[in-house]
């Protein structure tokens, strides 16, 4: 190799080297708020993925990445298995790191096809987080995101607890309320524990909604649709894990998913304004 050959070779090792640092700064990179983005909009690094039938490949399909977004079912046929027992498309995309005191900001809308078995929970799909096995299905803390048509009845914001347990708040034992009104402590709750009913949301409009998870270790978590605040929990039994969000019963985009971390519990009065 000669010397200008070696010259050239050299700088773009340096050059390289240089936009592949840059690249990650900006995957770093802190908005104003102090979130920073954990879905770059382009691909799954950081993420990986997983479906009920270990099928690597048709989870690139039913996962696609749009518009920088992830929009799942895009590549699938209406009424996928629908019905069949089967549920082979059940699955989440989980992050690779393991978070414990942070706030999660996500953002959905609800498409048009369905899947799986639609007919008992309709349109269901969900965010994981502190998981701790990242089995089909997880073990961890679900932020349901929920749509039942029959009903008219919302349920994103639901707690659904798998393997964990956690004090929850209500005065009835079936619906959240708040201690400020009147909720009571309910201690070691676990499975399906239902938000805050009266919240403004965005069902089969073609519009987004804004979720967010506020949760510091084991000692709270916060559930937030639009704004508002729709369930609560203390004393978790688990206090770190990784995000997942759902492949369930029917088409789903998301999209704008940021985190913000903390060093040391944030006391929860602050986010209950």
């Amino acid at each position: 190799m000669n010397t200008a050959t070696t010259y050239f070779f050299k700088n773009f090792l340096i050059l390289f080297a240089l936009m592949s640092i840059s690249s990650v700064a900006q995957s770093n990179q802190k908005d104003k708020d102090g979130f920073v983005k954990i879905f770059n909009g382009e691909d799954f690094e950081g993420w990986h993925l997983k479906l009920r039938n270990n099928d690597d490949e048709m989870a690139k399909n039913i996962y696609a990445i749009e518009d920088g977004m992830i929009h799942v079912f895009k590549n699938a046929k209406d009424s996928l298995e629908l019905n069949t027992g089967k549920n082979d498309t059940h699955g989440l995309f989980y992050t690779n790191k393991k978070y414990s005191k942070y706030i999660l900001k996500f953002e959905y809308k609800w498409g048009k096809k369905i899947a799986n078995n639609f007919e008992r929970w309709q349109y269901d799909a969900g965010c994981y987080y502190h998981v701790y096995d990242d089995a089909i299905w997880p073990k961890g803390i679900e932020y349901q995101i929920r749509y039942n048509h029959v009903t008219n009845r919302n349920h994103t914001g639901d707690f659904w607890g798998a393997g964990v347990t956690l004090d929850w708040y209500s005065q009835d034992g079936k619906t959240f309320l708040a201690p400020k009104d009147g909720g009571l402590k309910m201690e070691q709750k676990k499975n399906e524990l239902l938000g805050y009913l009266n919240t403004k949301y965005n069902a089969l409009n073609n519009q987004w909604n804004s979720c967010e998870i506020i949760v510091m270790g084991n000692e709270y978590t916060i559930h937030k649709l639009n704004g508002i605040v729709v369930n609560m929990a203390t004393n978790l039994s688990v206090g770190e894990g990784i995000i997942g969000f759902q492949s369930e019963t029917a088409e789903i985009y998301y999209r704008d998913i940021k985190i913000k971390e903390f060093d040391k519990i944030i006391p929860m009065k602050k986010f209950l304004k």
